[in-house]
């Protein structure tokens, strides 16, 4: 008997591209309002002073294919990368429309990271054309001297008259057409390059298809995952740079939502008042911005004088976990939610969104456990969880999803990356059951209903005594407590049980230091007796890596030699 023949359908086979995010908001969309905060100058003091920009998203459509039509005649073509090393702002959203519309790859660099390793990832990724930020034009003599692939540098903004060779943006594409004949693309090519944060090794990265782009961001927009859609006004303070602000700027593009940008200024007080001015409904960012956040609130509570944020449906939160305490403290003292959603740099990002399920109130006890898990996965995502590897190399066995059985997190999706550029860390990849998975180096659990729960960096896992110590339930327990404003909790070593918790601590200005028999008073109810940390230290600050996650390589390095002897001030 002969195998049976599929049968096909008679659909249309229409590429997903980003051109199709280009010609939606310029014909749709064309009114719906960008807001940029720019820095226009300095103060006395030297520091930026903040100033409105608004735009359009037709403005923003034009000006995105002038750039296309620029890019052209500087001899850019499909599968050239070119680098940006800028702030969130309208320009910004332009090369995100306008550099991968023309087949060429966008290629977001990361502007916090040390010069060394600009230059290391421009050069690893052969970048064409770099466009950057006049905040950040002092790198400019130094990164040209040491990428020899970097042809052209278009300066955003004001280009410093001490810098030579260099184009300004804005001049640049205003002598171009707005008018630009797309070329036919392959769906799977490359639209966006973003490298990992490289915490351990060097950075690794990651090619977006413009596939990958377009079904990112229909699954972010839906109601059960960041719920985007026209009406919203969308503020993504997660930088531009940092796996496409966690692609809300295509995610709204495609949705019609208005985009505002608060570029560098993102301390409490500028985001407090966009939030207010701009009348945003969603925004999103990682926890150190809420912390900001929420002491401005509460100071303009006390002082009588509150925001009116009676519009802001959500405070998406992700890079790293935010205590139940700073959830609460949203909710109750200003009717605020904030939620989890989970993602990495090879998940695009978005893998999972902490919505809760009908029934369940956001203020109950119930709602505020959920909300501090990293929710459920959106459709398309599998998540599984795997044991250890075996002892000769196999991938382990698949674990129960039981809410309680800790286990290496794997990822599957449309959008999750099959390999690294220059095929790079193929470890990562494994295949189970005959597909292939992501290994995201994460530990957590899943419970019944599907909600995953980090518990940590496999690296982070404390293990005491053969049983494993999550170090992020500890912090957000001890952030909770009223004289700490930050708590990392780290391995130290230990002759009996192989490695015992140390917690260290930041504390809130004018605190007193807490003393051991009150802070494991303060997590025994919370945990079992061998999980409390055998010791603390107070420091002036914890290391913050460029992704806004903490350095613990960092504090483990410089507490390597520790020996646990109560509270101790460093």
């Amino acid at each position: 008997m002969s195998a049976p023949v599929p049968l096909y359908s008679t659909m249309m086979d229409v590429p997903l591209t980003v051109q199709t995010i280009l010609e939606r908001v310029r014909t749709l969309y064309f009114d719906r309002q960008i807001v940029s905060l720019m820095a226009s100058g300095k103060d006395e003091a030297g520091n930026p002073v903040p100033e409105l920009h608004r735009s359009t998203y037709g403005e923003v459509a034009a000006r995105a294919l002038q750039l296309a039509n620029a890019l052209t005649s500087l001899g850019v073509r499909p599968g050239d990368r070119v680098a940006t090393l800028a702030v969130n702002s309208y320009r910004h959203l332009e090369c995100y429309l306008g550099v991968p519309s023309m087949g060429a790859v966008l290629h977001t660099v990361n502007i916090r990271l040390h010069q060394d390793q600009l230059a290391w990832i421009l050069n690893h990724a052969e970048d064409r054309v770099l466009i950057v930020e006049n905040l950040f034009a002092g790198l400019i003599p130094a990164i040209r001297a040491a990428c020899p692939h970097l042809e052209q540098i278009i300066v955003m903004g004001e280009p410093s008259a001490t810098v030579e060779n260099v184009l300004d943006y804005d001049t640049f594409i205003s002598g171009f057409s707005d008018q630009f004949a797309y070329p036919d693309l392959d769906e799977r090519q490359a639209a966006a390059m973003c490298y990992t944060s490289g915490t351990t090794g060097n950075p690794k990265g990651v090619l977006y298809s413009h596939r990958s782009t377009v079904l990112h961001s229909l699954v972010s927009a839906p109601k059960d995952a960041l719920n985007v859609g026209e009406a919203d006004t969308v503020m993504a303070i997660v930088p531009m740079f940092h796996v496409n602000a966690w692609g809300l700027p295509y995610t709204c593009a495609l949705a019609g939502a208005g985009q505002v940008f608060c570029g560098m200024f993102s301390d409490g007080l500028n985001v407090a008042k966009m939030l207010e001015q701009e009348q945003v409904t969603i925004t999103a960012g990682v926890p150190t911005i809420w912390m900001g956040l929420l002491a401005e609130l509460d100071r303009a509570q006390q002082a009588g004088t509150p925001y009116a944020l009676h519009h802001l449906q959500s405070l998406i939160v992700g890079g790293s976990a935010a205590p139940e305490a700073q959830i609460r403290a949203f909710q109750t003292r200003h009717h605020l939610t904030l939620k989890h959603a989970w993602g990495m740099t090879e998940t695009h990002p978005i893998g999972t969104v902490s919505n809760l399920p009908p029934g369940v109130s956001v203020t109950s006890d119930e709602g505020f456990a959920l909300q501090a898990k990293q929710g459920r996965a959106v459709p398309m995502m599998g998540l599984c969880l795997l044991s250890d590897l075996a002892e000769d190399g196999t991938p382990g066995e698949v674990l129960p999803h039981d809410g309680k059985t800790m286990g290496r997190l794997m990822a599957r999706a449309p959008w999750v990356a099959s390999s690294y550029y220059k095929g790079e860390g193929q470890a990562n990849f494994i295949e189970i059951g005959g597909k292939l998975w992501f290994d995201t180096g994460d530990i957590a659990t899943i419970d019944g209903r599907g909600y995953m729960h980090i518990q940590d960096r496999s690296k982070d896992l404390i293990k005491s005594g053969g049983e494993w110590i999550s170090s992020v339930d500890l912090e957000n327990a001890l952030m909770a407590h009223p004289a700490v404003a930050q708590a990392a909790v780290i391995a130290i070593d230990d002759p009996k049980w192989d490695e015992r918790p140390l917690g260290v601590l930041v504390l809130k200005p004018g605190a007193d230091a807490p003393d051991h028999a009150e802070l494991t008073a303060f997590l025994a109810p919370k945990f079992a007796k061998w999980w409390l940390p055998d010791a603390y230290e107070v420091v002036p600050a914890i290391p913050i890596g460029a992704t806004g996650k903490f350095l613990k390589r960092e504090l483990r390095e410089q507490f390597r030699e520790y020996r646990a002897a109560g509270v101790a001030q460093r």
